[in-house]
C-alpha cells in the first residue's frame, strides 16, 4: 500500500528539516570542534559538557526550556518579537533551532576527534612554509579530517530525522509546517491506526538501517593501509 499525501509531506519536511540543521551544524560545529580539540583553556571541559549534554538530557526537558527561552516571556522571545521575527515556536525555524541544539555533539565530537588524529606535525610543517593559521586550517586541517566531517555529517542527519520528544516540545503537530515523519507516527498510533503507522515507521527503518549501513560501510582510500 503505498504512502499517503499526509505521509509523503511529513517525510518531505523531516528531510528539510535534516538538511537544513545539518547544513547549519557544519558551519557551528566547525569553529566549535577545532577549538576544543586544540585549545588548553579551563573552559574545554564545562564547554564539552555543554555540547555533550543533549546526549543524556532527555529530549522534554530540551523542548521545555526551548519553549521558554523562545516564547513570549523568554529572553529569545522578547529580542524576535523586537526584530520584528515574531515567535519561533510551533513554526519550522523553531523545530530548526531546537534540532540544531539537540544534535550537535553528534556533528562536533567526530569532528573534534578527526582534528586531535591529525597531530601536530602536519599543522607545524605547513607553519614552516610560511603557511599562515587560516591556510593551514583550509589546507591541512580540513582535507585530513574528511572522514569526521563525512561521519558527523551522517549521524547528524540520521539523529534529526529521528527526532520526536524536541520537535513535539518545540513545534507541536502542525500538518505541513511542524508535523515531522516521527509525529506522523505518533498520531496513528494515538488513533490506534497501527497499518497506517506500520507503513510510515518501516520507511524509517529501511531508511535508518541504510544510513548506518553506508556509514560503517565508507571507507576513504587514504585511510587504508
Amino acid at each position: 500500500m503505498p504512502l499517503s499525501e499526509t505521509d509523503l509531506e511529513a517525510i518531505v519536511l523531516t528531510l528539510e528539516l535534516a538538511t537544513v540543521t545539518t547544513l547549519i551544524l557544519f558551519l557551528v560545529g566547525t569553529p566549535i570542534a577545532w577549538w576544543l580539540s586544540r585549545t588548553r583553556s579551563r573552559w574545554k571541559g564545562p564547554i564539552g559538557a555543554v555540547v555533550a549534554l543533549p546526549l543524556v538530557l532527555p529530549p522534554s526537558v530540551l523542548g521545555f526550556y526551548l519553549l521558554v527561552t523562545l516564547g513570549p516571556n523568554g529572553p529569545v522571545g522578547w529580542l524576535t518579537q523586537t526584530l520584528g521575527i515574531g515567535l519561533l515556536p510551533f513554526t519550522f525555524w523553531g523545530l530548526v533551532v531546537g534540532s540544531v541544539l539537540y544534535s550537535l555533539p553528534f556533528m562536533v565530537q567526530p569532528v573534534q576527534n578527526a582534528f586531535e588524529a591529525i597531530g601536530e606535525r602536519p599543522l607545524e610543517a605547513a607553519a614552516t612554509l610560511r603557511a599562515s593559521p587560516l591556510d593551514r586550517f583550509f589546507t591541512v586541517a580540513l582535507p585530513l579530517s574528511l572522514p569526521g566531517f563525512v561521519t558527523a555529517g551522517i549521524l547528524t542527519f540520521a539523529h534529526t530525522v529521528g527526532e520526536f520528544g524536541v520537535v513535539l516540545m518545540i513545534g507541536g503537530n502542525i500538518p505541513g509546517v511542524t508535523r515531522v515523519a516521527s509525529v506522523q507516527i505518533y498520531d496513528y498510533v494515538e488513533a490506534l491506526e497501527y497499518g497506517e503507522a506500520h507503513r510510515l515507521a518501516a520507511v524509517l527503518l529501511v531508511f535508518s538501517f541504510l544510513v548506518l549501513l553506508a556509514l560503517y560501510s565508507w571507507r576513504p582510500d587514504h585511510t587504508r593501509k
